[in-house]
C-alpha cells in the first residue's frame, strides 16, 4: 500500500509532458475537530493517489488546508469522495482562474500541529467562531463605508504585488506577526470599526475573524473564498473591481492576474514590475521580484554570490551545501541585503 509519493519531479515532470489530460487547479479549507490526522491523511492519500491528485495539502486536530491539481476528467469523481466525509460536504472548493498543467509536480499531504501557524497557545480561543462572511458585492460595499477599515491578512510579498485598494497591508513575514500588530493598532475601536478581512483563499482571514472576535472586537467581517472567489464574483457578475494588481498564489504559477496595473518593481533594478523569481543558486533559492533584464543578467540569481555558486558544478555545490542552512531564512521572501541592485 504506497502512502508517500515515490516519483522525483523530474519523473513527474516527463510524465505530465506525455499526457494529454487537462489538470484543474483548485483550494479548499475546513477548520473541524479531525480527531486522528494520520490516519485521516493515510485515507486521502491512498484515494487521492488513485485519481492522480497533486497538490500540497496540510492537515491538523483543527482541519485541512488543501491546494492541489487533478485531470479535468476526474473533477467530478474527487468532489463526490470529497462530499462523502462528513465535515468536507459542501465545502467551498475554489478552482483557479486559469490553469497550468505542472502547477504541482509531487501529491504531499503533511501532518501538521495547525493548518495555519499562528504561534497561540490560548485554549480559550475557538477557531470555528468565526466573523460574517461576504460574497464579493457585500464585500466591495461594506468596504466604502467610513467606519470600516479593510485588513490585508497576507504576508508582504503578497500583498506588494496586489491588494485591495485603501487596504492596511502589514509589513510581516508571518501571519502569527500580524495578529498582534493589527489588535495593537486597533485596539482603540473594537467598538466603532468594522474589520473587514481578505486573504488568498480565505484560511487566514477566517482563522484571524475568530481570533479578533475573541479579542473583543464586535464587527467583524471576512470576504469568503478569499481574492480568487472575489474575482471570480466580479468577472461572472460584472462588478466593480476594487482589487489591483496580481494575485499571490503557492503553486509553480506564482500569480493570477486581477487588473492590468503593476504596482511593485524589481528588487534589482527598480523598474515596474511584480512577477517573484526563485534565485537559482539550491542553497538559497530567495523569493524576490526580478524583471526579464535583471533575469538575463544575473541567470535568476539575486546576487553575484549566488551567481557564482549556480554556475560550479552540480557536486561542488552539492559539497558546499553539506551541513549549511538556506541562506536566507524562507519567511523573508524578498527581506535580504544579499541582493545585488543595479541603478536605472
Amino acid at each position: 500500500m504506497q502512502l508517500y509519493n515515490k516519483l522525483s519531479s523530474d519523473e513527474r515532470s516527463r510524465i505530465l509532458d506525455s499526457s494529454n489530460q487537462k489538470r484543474i487547479i483548485l483550494s479548499f479549507y475546513k477548520y473541524a475537530k479531525i480527531n486522528d490526522p494520520k490516519r485521516f491523511r493515510d485515507d486521502l492519500f491512498i484515494f487521492w493517489d488513485s485519481i492522480d491528485v497533486l497538490g500540497r495539502i496540510y492537515i491538523a486536530k483543527e482541519g485541512i488546508n488543501a491546494q492541489l491539481s487533478l485531470p479535468q476528467g476526474n473533477l467530478e469523481i474527487f468532489i463526490k469522495h470529497l462530499y462523502s466525509i462528513s465535515f468536507l460536504n459542501k465545502a467551498r472548493i475554489n478552482i483557479a482562474l486559469k490553469h497550468e498543467t505542472k502547477s504541482f509536480l509531487k501529491l504531499k499531504i503533511k501532518v501538521r500541529d495547525k493548518i495555519v501557524a499562528d504561534g497561540l497557545n490560548d485554549d480559550s480561543f475557538d477557531v470555528t467562531k468565526k466573523g460574517i462572511h461576504l460574497n464579493a458585492k457585500e464585500f466591495n460595499k461594506l468596504m466604502k463605508e467610513k467606519n470600516t477599515i479593510v485588513l490585508d491578512m497576507r504576508n508582504h510579498y503578497e500583498s506588494e504585488i496586489g491588494h485591495f485598494k485603501n487596504a492596511i497591508c502589514p509589513d510581516v513575514d508571518t501571519f502569527r506577526d500580524s495578529l498582534d500588530l493589527i489588535e495593537n493598532k486597533l485596539k482603540d475601536h473594537k467598538e466603532d470599526k468594522n474589520l473587514l478581512m481578505y486573504c488568498t483563499g480565505g484560511i487566514r482571514c477566517e482563522k484571524a475573524s475568530a481570533y479578533f472576535k475573541h479579542k473583543g472586537f464586535k464587527h467583524v467581517y471576512q470576504l469568503e473564498g478569499g481574492i480568487i472567489e472575489y474575482v471570480r464574483q466580479v468577472e461572472n457578475n460584472q462588478l466593480e473591481n476594487n482589487f489591483i494588481g496580481k494575485n499571490f498564489v503557492f503553486d509553480n504559477r506564482r500569480i493570477e492576474k486581477v487588473s492590468d496595473d503593476i504596482i511593485a518593481n524589481c528588487h534589482q533594478c527598480g523598474e515596474p514590475f511584480d512577477i517573484h523569481t526563485n534565485c537559482a543558486n539550491d542553497a538559497c533559492h530567495l523569493l524576490f521580484i526580478q524583471c526579464n533584464d535583471c533575469k538575463t543578467k544575473m541567470k535568476n540569481c539575486c546576487s553575484y554570490d549566488c551567481l557564482e555558486i549556480s554556475q560550479m558544478p552540480y557536486d561542488v555545490q552539492k559539497k558546499m551545501r553539506e551541513g549549511q542552512k538556506n541562506i536566507n531564512d524562507l519567511f523573508k521572501k524578498g527581506r535580504t541585503s544579499n541582493i545585488t541592485t543595479f541603478k536605472k
